[in-house]
């Protein structure tokens, strides 16, 4: 164990001391940047162009066009980088993640592999994790780009596909990681190929890389088109839910949040919904919605896992405790939280096109990414990405001083703990930062301040506008502000006057996060840049994470001790327990991450060929070649399938054959059995396909040949998109039942690559089919247009990696008579039932 540490630390001794070499010799060239002119270090840039164009390698001109970089940082933002900010930039270069601590300048870190990297004209995206960070630094850190001669992009949600087409076009394209995947998705939806906003993907450097490779990576990006549903079922699932005792009805387990009806609660819901069986397949449907409502109502919490906002469910994001407007939970769970919260209940979507993070961001040829907390995810970054993390040296030494926990056995006890010191400190001036997992925590503490009189600041999902001021004052005299978990992450605080002499920033946390990297994070606001700063975490035996990993030996022994709720322990072994915990949940985060990659993978490889394939359609001038080929393959299936080799040619079905053709692709009567009598199945298919080619001619002879084209690209497009839009819905249904194969001893992910690959199969001959049908059988108008086959919408990535929401059919209007049973299952009259509203 001891050498496999050794390893891994030795590895990064090896990375910094090369990186260590490569700032040496950008320093060495320090003086004789200098001197030169604004003028002559802005035609450097031409002048790296030229040589890179030539034939010069990014890596050749590295240390000169850092030193560029550099001094024109210093001329144009007063900064100049330190030399463990060249050292990061050069692991940014190589398509590393660099590890720096919070304060030590990743911003501009960035700038030398992005400004290197731009010359070779393919585009850099720099990628942040909200839209005011992308702002800010295509802002400040723009001037100095625009200074050395390079073009400057701001990619936004709302932009006109005309202001995305120039962001993207600029050098250095900023923005946020949704809006990247989104353009990706929408470009590959677009009717005409100069709707396209981006270019093929190159380099992208990711500020705060474990946000969004490692805790977004479980939630896809999806656009989705609007369904029918009705919503009936939702309210009555979840009153017959809120009816419910738990234990005796249902089962809730705290540690996997699972929810489970009883025998009797089983039996309740056959009487209340007047059926036999719950589980018949007539009654899929109720069960489904039952089984949504219970965890609606059982495991999300208000304040929690969402809020309630102008009428709204917005769900809060578990890992930044901001709130996320516009996504929605799938499968359901959201109309049974809207129906618990007694709002008006949404349709539910269809998806149009999906990724996940991991797949978009493993499309670009170079990768790198920086944050203060990569290590302990090193394992994931290296096996899904590529990516190596080095950790690069600070600038000062940290003096910071991180005090062992505090654990109280209640919460009560536990907060009073915490108030009382953020009390002491705030009566001194020191200012205080106290980090909560949830909103709740946050206002529990808020409520516990304002009864004590101490003027406070809450930064939490409710109030992100003042983010950036909220923790821009947050280092002043006395300031006690609380955040939401990495609320204002990417901000620095900034230390007033005085306050290095008072101690520094406290950083206060009041509860231990499932993951160590959100602690670390929290603990260092604190001490950047050699600032003295204290950081405490208090606990309690009621904590989430302490409750789902066994806290009750510790708690009962706290009871044996005689221990109240004022007298805190500091345990190691404690601490140790914990850390354990958190070891273990990101190791199954990991899991489920990795499971999610690998049934993406399958709906990757096809996304690719489709989108290819749909590319060439509309880059193409001329697709006759591609259509005959995909009637000719059509004709050639349907006629296999009714000529068999082993079969008597007596025994052959050509009528049916002559059906197929005179209905599918010739004009009626136009084939005769008599024409194919006595061939083999090759004469067969040459004699049709001869005829088809006959009338393709004629078809095109009486229109203009672009007209002919544009007739062809309409089919096609429309072929592809309607049958792929199916696939990706069938694709989500067969993988939301697949794990229950594994009863039967069989794997389901290879279960699910074989089954998805028969579907593709399946859906490229169904596309095949369309094809050869309409553009032999549809009339052509003049007015040809594309068309979208449906409307889509982003929608911004789904809680916990839920996979994307089912296709519901549309329905049929019914003529029911008013006093029948209605046709929802209620047992009620249909006036009085769904009827009640229609006239």
């Amino acid at each position: 164990m001891l050498g496999i540490l050794n390893k891994v630390f030795d590895q990064n001794k090896r990375d910094l001391k090369k990186l260590a070499k490569i700032a040496e010799k950008v320093e060495l060239l320090a003086e004789e940047t200098a001197k030169l002119t604004d003028e002559q270090l802005v035609e450097k840039t031409e002048e790296f162009k030229e040589r890179y164009q030539k034939g010069e390698t990014l890596d050749d001109l590295l240390v000169e066009a850092f030193a560029v970089v550099r001094e024109g940082a210093k001329r144009v933002l007063g900064l100049y980088p330190y030399t463990v900010q060249l050292m990061g930039g050069a692991s940014l270069h190589d398509g590393n993640i660099s590890e720096m601590k919070t304060g030590e300048g990743k911003t501009l870190t960035a700038t030398l592999p992005v400004y290197l990297n731009a010359l070779s004209g393919k585009g850099v995206h720099v990628i942040t994790v909200n839209e005011y960070l992308a702002t800010r630094d295509a802002s400040e850190m723009g001037q100095l780009y625009e200074f050395l001669g390079l073009t400057v992009g701001l990619n936004l949600n709302g932009m006109s596909k005309e202001e995305k087409q120039a962001a993207y076009n600029a050098d250095i394209t900023y923005g946020t990681n949704n809006e990247f995947g989104f353009d990706y998705l929408r470009d590959n939806m677009v009717l005409y190929n100069e709707q396209k906003v981006q270019k093929p993907l190159f380099y992208a450097v990711i500020d705060e890389v474990d946000s969004i490779l490692i805790d977004e990576a479980r939630t896809p990006l999806i656009i989705s088109g609007s369904a029918q549903k009705s919503t009936q079922l939702y309210v009555r699932a979840n009153t017959f839910v809120k009816s419910l005792k738990v234990e005796k009805d249902y089962i809730y387990d705290e540690k996997t949040k699972g929810v489970q009806l009883t025998e009797e609660g089983m039996s309740k819901a056959e009487r209340v919904f007047q059926i036999e069986n719950l589980f018949d397949v007539s009654n899929v449907a109720i069960n489904h919605h039952i089984s949504q409502a219970l965890k609606a109502n059982a495991s999300m919490h208000n304040d929690v896992d969402y809020v309630v906002q102008d009428g709204e469910i917005v769900i809060v994001d578990q890992f930044t405790g901001r709130l996320m407007k516009g996504r929605r939970y799938s499968d359901g769970l959201h109309q049974a939280i809207e129906a618990k919260e007694n709002l008006e209940i949404q349709n539910e979507s269809m998806t149009l096109a999906t990724i996940t993070f991991q797949n978009y961001f493993r499309m670009y040829e170079k990768l790198a990414g920086m944050t203060g907390t990569a290590k302990t995810e090193e394992e994931e970054f290296r096996n899904i990405y590529n990516m190596s993390v080095v950790v690069i040296p600070t600038n000062r030494d940290i003096v910071r001083d991180d005090r062992p926990d505090l654990i109280y056995a209640s919460m009560d006890g536990k907060f009073r703990a915490v108030v009382e010191d953020i009390a002491e400190r705030h009566k001194k001036g020191q200012p205080v930062l106290v980090g909560t997992v949830a909103i709740e925590t946050s206002e529990i503490i808020s409520n516990y301040l304002s009864k004590k009189g101490i003027p406070h600041n809450v930064l939490n999902a409710k109030n992100h506008e003042r983010e950036a001021e909220i923790i821009a004052n947050a280092g002043e005299n006395g300031a006690v502000t609380i955040a939401t978990n990495m609320a204002g992450r990417g901000t620095d605080i900034k230390l007033a006057e005085g306050i290095k002499d008072l101690g520094g920033l406290a950083v206060i946390g009041t509860e231990r996060h499932e993951s160590r990297r959100i602690d670390n994070q929290l603990r260092g606001r604190s001490g950047r840049q050699g600032d003295p700063g204290v950081t405490q975490f208090y606990l309690s035996m009621e904590d989430e994470l302490m409750r789902r990993f066994g806290s009750d030996n510790m708690k009962n022994m706290m009871a044996r001790l005689g221990m109240d709720d004022t007298q805190p322990i500091q345990s190691k072994m404690v601490s140790r327990a914990v850390e354990s915990a958190q070891k273990r949940v990101e190791g199954n985060n990991f899991d489920s991450r990795k499971q999610l990659l690998q049934y993406d993978d399958v709906l990757r490889q096809q996304r690719e060929i489709i989108y290819t394939q749909r590319n060439e359609v509309l880059t193409s001038d001329n697709l006759r070649s591609i259509v005959e080929k995909m009637i000719k393959s059509s004709l050639e299936r349907n006629i296999g399938a009714h000529t068999p080799d082993h079969e008597d040619q007596e025994a052959w079905n050509l009528q049916a054959i002559v059906d197929y053709a005179n209905g599918n692709l010739l004009h009626e009567g136009e084939l005769e059995a008599s024409e194919i009598r006595g061939k083999d199945s090759e004469d067969i298919v040459e004699i049709i396909y001869a005829k088809v080619v006959k009338n393709y001619d004629e078809k095109e002879e009486k229109l203009s040949a672009e007209q002919m084209r544009e007739f062809e690209r309409v089919i096609v497009l429309r072929a592809v998109d309607s049958k792929w839009i199916d696939h990706i819905d069938a694709m989500d249904q067969l993988r939301q039942g697949i794990h229950l194969r594994a009863y039967g001893q069989i794997d389901p992910l290879r279960e699910y690559q074989g089954e998805g690959f028969a579907m593709f199969e399946e859906m490229i001959i169904a596309i095949e089919e369309d094809v050869a049908k309409y553009v032999m059988k549809a009339e052509i108008r003049n007015n040809l247009e594309r068309e979208e086959v449906m409307k889509g919408q982003a929608v911004n990535p789904k809680e916990d990696g839920e996979t994307t929401p089912k296709k519901r059919p549309a329905t049929k209007k019914m003529d029911v008579g008013r006093n029948a049973p209605c046709f929802c299952g209620s047992g009620k009259k249909y006036k009085n039932c769904c009827g009640k509203n229609v006239q």
